[in-house]
C-alpha cells in the first residue's frame, strides 16, 4: 500500500509543479515582440471583480443595478460583446434581482490615467426586459446610456498590473485592436 500512496502523493506534486509552471507562462507569454495579448478569460476575470455596480436617478426613485458580465470576444470581430443582467428598482421593485438583460458591444482604447483598458463607442445591441413589455421605456434608456458613457470614460475593463508595465519598459502603448478573438495592444518604440 505504500507504494501507490507514494506514486499518488508524487503525482500530485507534479501536477502542482506543472499548474504553478503553465500560470506563470501564461502570465509571461503575454507580451510578444510588440504586442500585448490578452484572452477573454483574462478580461473576463478583471470585469467580474468590479460588479454589481449600483446606479441611482431622480432622487433614489429609480435605480439600476448591474450584475452578472459575460464578456465574449467573437472570432471575426473587431468589437467585444458584454452581456449584464439587469435590475431595476422602482415603486416597490428591488433592483437586486434581475428583471432583464442587455447587451453592449464596443471596441477597447488605453487610457494611461488609469493604466486600463476602456470600452471606446459603446453600443447598446441587445435589451430585454420584460417587465417593461421586453423594450426600455425612456427612464430606463436614459440610466443606462448615462451609465454607459460614463462607465467608458473612468472605469477600466482591464487594468495593466505594474508588473506588465515594467516588462514594457520605455515602450509607449499605441493602437489596441480586436482580432481573432484576443485582445491585441500594440507597442511604440
Amino acid at each position: 500500500m505504500r507504494r501507490p500512496t507514494l506514486a499518488a502523493a508524487l503525482l500530485a506534486a507534479l501536477t502542482a509543479l506543472l499548474l504553478a509552471a503553465c500560470s506563470t507562462l501564461s502570465a509571461v507569454s503575454a507580451l510578444l515582440g510588440n504586442e500585448v495579448i490578452f484572452s477573454q478569460p483574462q478580461l473576463q476575470q478583471a470585469l467580474v471583480r468590479n460588479f454589481p455596480k449600483d446606479y441611482d436617478k431622480l432622487g433614489g426613485l429609480v435605480s439600476i443595478r448591474l450584475m452578472n458580465p459575460r464578456l465574449s470576444i467573437p472570432p471575426n470581430d473587431n468589437r467585444l460583446r458584454v452581456d449584464f443582467d439587469l435590475g431595476i428598482g422602482a415603486l416597490g421593485s428591488d433592483s437586486r434581482t434581475p428583471s432583464g438583460r442587455f447587451a453592449l458591444v464596443s471596441a477597447l482604447r488605453y487610457d494611461p490615467q488609469t493604466r486600463g483598458l476602456h470600452l471606446q463607442n459603446p453600443a447598446v445591441e441587445y435589451v430585454d426586459v420584460p417587465a417593461l413589455g421586453g423594450t426600455m421605456n425612456a427612464t430606463a434608456r436614459s440610466l443606462l446610456n448615462s451609465w454607459l458613457v460614463d462607465y467608458a470614460r473612468t472605469e477600466p475593463v482591464y487594468r495593466f498590473d505594474n508588473s506588465l508595465l515594467d516588462r514594457l519598459g520605455a515602450r509607449r502603448i499605441g493602437r489596441t485592436d480586436i482580432a481573432n478573438g484576443q485582445v491585441v495592444v500594440r507597442l511604440d518604440e
